[in-house]
């Protein structure tokens, strides 16, 4: 009976003892068991493990790929013009005893505080190298590239691996967007007022050919008109020839009736002349001999 006093108390101890020795990594951990702050075993796959109860205690790390956004952060370019940027970079640990020699019980936070002033640094050298433009284009892909392999150059110490960086915002401070605005919408300008100059310079250069074109032909169809006019005007004297060459008495009555229309064109027209006029020799029943 004494004795079962004894060996109850140890089997609970030894149970305890037992299940504090036995440790689990998840799939998306790794692990180090450490003895009085010393790296005794590294942990990467995932399942059981076990350890001194007592004298050694296990560190899970994140085994999986961590995001790092950095603060807005203002770079002055090599032109001058100051643009605020951000990023974002995607990193992982693959060194888990110099991680742990690095950071100690900082553990992921301390790795993202020195990760950051890493970026923070490589993005000035790389920004402050190259003019706004470049940093304001769509375009950046040389840069996000040069940023990633100083980032992960200099945290290589730190047993981690960058394995991209993005450039998330690149905008102009509030105090220079009016005046870049402004610039561009008067470079806007120019070119419209370019491009309208040109418009007017055709217009005028195809204004003037068509009124070129216009007298040209004008002038062709006037000179061929009046060849025709004076063709006609031959050919009218000719026959008229003809006529008073045959009948001299009837050319000279037609031409007497073709007075009296013009003359009497309308019926108020009064004409003044004296009895012996020739004028109208053709009305009073003579027919005096044409002169």
């Amino acid at each position: 009976m004494a004795r079962a006093i004894y060996i109850l108390p140890a089997l609970i101890l030894l149970a305890v003892a037992a299940l504090s020795s036995i440790y689990i990594v998840d799939e998306r951990e790794k692990a180090l068991v450490l003895q009085f702050g010393q790296v005794k075993a590294v942990r990467e796959e995932p399942g059981l493990g076990f350890k001194i109860p007592v004298i050694q205690e296990v560190v899970r790390y994140d085994a999986r790929i961590l995001g790092l956004q950095t603060q807005p952060l203002e770079v002055t370019p090599a032109d001058e013009r100051r643009v605020i940027v951000d990023a974002f970079a995607r990193w992982r640990i693959i060194d888990l005893v110099e991680f742990r020699e690095s950071v100690g019980n900082g553990g992921i936070n301390t790795a993202q505080i020195r990760l950051e002033r890493i970026m923070t640094a490589a993005i000035r050298e790389v920004l402050g190298s190259v003019n706004s433009d470049r940093v304001l284009s769509e375009d950046r892909i040389p840069l996000m590239v040069q940023i990633r392999d100083i980032a992960r150059r200099q945290s290589a110490s730190l047993g981690i691996e960058v394995i991209d960086v993005r450039l998330t915002r690149t905008d102009l401070p509030q105090q220079n967007l009016a005046a870049t605005y402004a610039r561009m919408r008067a470079e806007r300008q120019r070119e419209a007022a370019d491009e309208i100059a040109r418009g007017n310079e055709a217009a005028q250069r195809i204004r003037a050919a068509a009124d070129r074109e216009v007298v040209e032909v004008t002038s062709a169809a006037n000179a061929q008109a009046e060849v025709i006019r004076g063709q006609a005007e031959a050919e009218r004297n000719r026959i008229l020839a003809e006529a008073y060459t045959r009948d001299a008495e009837f050319f000279a009555f037609s031409r007497s009736l073709q007075a009296y229309r013009n003359a009497l064109t309308t019926e108020d027209t009064s004409i003044v002349l004296t009895p012996d006029s020739q004028f109208f020799r053709y009305l009073d029943g003579s027919r005096p001999t044409a002169p």
